[in-house]
């Protein structure tokens, strides 16, 4: 078994400590090699981080790290280049401000090459920075630029600043371009691509790799990547666990896997590495260490509640600025979404949610949302649905959905409209595909949920303050259950009507006429 770097980014680091490392240097020789100037976006603990620290010891020439990886006989150790790091996760932009914080990391960094800085103002002290440096190696200056969105991402909630601290990095980076013959190699990483119009507008030569099928692997963890490098645990954990090793592949896979940007899909790679730290038992990993109010927010605000096979244009996944922040794009770029498929005949991008980790909790922490902030999780409830949809309890079904609803506060009866009780149900179950399939599109239209079980395959419509039998119509009219008239299960058509005045489902009834 392997010693795993859990929170650990420093490429130094892990590999003098021994700790297990999955081998990207032939992406990172790619890029070396085939460009100059790039940016890439991925989600947080992702690994961003680490692939500068990787970057930094190459350009370094610490050909001693680099042992029995892809690269060692492959790179030329003896060329040096020297480097300029800001790492803006490292920075202190809440105890001495965003302006400070940068000034400060600009002169350590000349303090680390040797050089005292005479300008004034972001801009000329890098500018300076650079120059002095190529001036004084003779060499050409390798710039890494980790995080570089955190000072605008970090005060979303606070507009005003936001912007301010995006305009104060427009003037900050846009001394690179003039100082293009003292640059080798250039790289930015952070979450959001909303900025790349509005802070480097005047680097239109940047290479956007984010979604590029060619680099969908550069962070994460490919398939055959996972059966290489944890061969071991492959091995033993699905012992451990009493489990065949096909049924471990297969959980990993939904738990943790799904991650594209038009390549080969990736694993999260915290979440993986803490999978097999804490001996193959499935958690919510990646998704319990943050996820900000302010996008749980932004999608509230919208009304936004179906994230599962929706199309998106380039634009939508694109944009991402302060005063109007798009919710597809926000959740694409910080890892709530990702890409299913791309049509080039119709430009159109499908998306959907990664995995089951995502899917799960996402999808319980917008109920939450939707049915107030002191409401408990209604995970509980959707594995008794789920039990009492196996054993064609219908009475029992809506008894738990009744339940759902009624732990809603008063005010929220009072306020919303038909949308937000359509949330609730959507929501409901697809926290439901947490334990049986549970699903909302179908092949010949579109159900409120389709759930399918080892025995029965129910197609369920909800109607609100109408009739059961018209959704009964519905069922039948949009022929919901006809793909599946040679599954060899049970089809169960329910038509449901929902009253608002009673707060819960006021009548259903079952339907096999399809």
């Amino acid at each position: 078994m392997h010693k795993y770097p859990i929170g650990i980014q420093n490429f130094q680091e892990l590999r003098e400590g021994g700790y297990v490392y999955v081998d990207k240097t032939q992406y990172f020789h790619q890029l070396v090699t085939t460009g100059k100037y790039y940016f890439l976006s991925r989600p947080r603990r992702f690994g961003k981080s680490l692939m500068i620290s990787t970057l930094q010891a190459l350009f370094e020439g610490k050909k001693y790290l680099f042992k029995d990886l892809w690269i060692e006989e492959k790179w030329d150790f003896e060329q040096t280049n020297p480097t300029i790091i800001f790492n803006f996760n490292d920075m202190s932009f809440n105890d001495i401000g965003v302006l400070k914080s940068i000034n400060q990391s600009i002169h350590q960094e000349a303090q680390r090459h040797g050089l005292t800085l005479e300008s004034e103002g972001l801009g000329s002290l890098f500018s300076e920075l650079i120059r002095e440096i190529h001036s004084k190696t003779g060499k050409k200056v390798v710039i890494l630029i980790d995080e570089y969105d955190k000072p605008i991402v970090d005060f979303l909630d606070e507009s005003e600043k936001a912007a301010r601290h995006r305009d104060l990095l427009k003037s900050f980076y846009g001394i690179l371009k003039p100082n293009d013959q003292h640059i080798k190699f250039l790289i930015f990483t952070g979450v959001s691509k909303f900025a790349k119009v509005s802070v480097f507008s005047d680097l239109n030569h940047l290479n956007d790799i984010t979604i590029d099928g060619n680099y969908s692997g550069i962070t994460g963890i490919t398939q055959s990547e996972l059966e290489y490098t944890f061969k071991d645990e492959l091995i033993t954990l699905p012992i451990l666990n009493k489990v065949t090793n096909k049924e471990f592949y297969d959980d990993i896979k939904k738990w943790y896997n799904g991650y594209s940007w038009l390549g080969e899909s990736v694993y999260n790679p915290f979440s993986l590495l803490n999978f097999f730290d804490k001996n193959g038992i499935f958690q919510n990993f990646w998704f319990s260490t943050g996820t900000p109010s302010w996008l749980i927010k932004q999608v509230m605000r919208r009304k936004e509640f179906d994230f599962e096979n929706f199309d998106a244009s380039q634009s939508d996944l694109d944009t991402f600025q302060i005063d109007e922040l798009n919710p597809i794009a926000l959740l694409f770029q910080t890892g709530y979404l990702t890409i299913k498929s791309y049509s080039s005949r119709s430009l159109l991008y499908t998306m959907g949610y990664p995995n089951q980790e995502v899917r799960t909790s996402l999808t319980d922490h917008l109920l939450q949302a939707y049915r107030g902030e002191n409401t408990r999780s209604v995970l509980p409830y959707t594995y008794k649905l789920s039990e009492a949809l196996e054993n064609k309890d219908l009475d029992k079904v809506f008894s738990i959905i009744n339940t759902v609803y009624s732990t809603l506060p008063y005010d929220l009866w009072q306020k919303e409209n038909e949308r937000f009780y359509h949330a609730i149900l959507h929501l409901t179950f697809t926290l439901l595909g947490t334990y049986i399939q549970s699903e909302i599109h179908t092949a010949e239209g579109r159900c409120d949920a389709l759930v399918q079980t080892d025995k029965y395959i129910y197609a369920f419509e909800f109607k609100i303050d109408k009739t059961p039998k018209e959704a009964l119509e519905q069922i039948k009219n949009k022929g919901y259950l006809k793909p599946y008239q040679e599954s060899g299960k049970e089809l169960i058509a329910v038509g449901v009507n929902f009253s608002k005045q009673l707060k819960g489902v006021e009548s259903w009834l079952i339907g096999n006429d399809f």
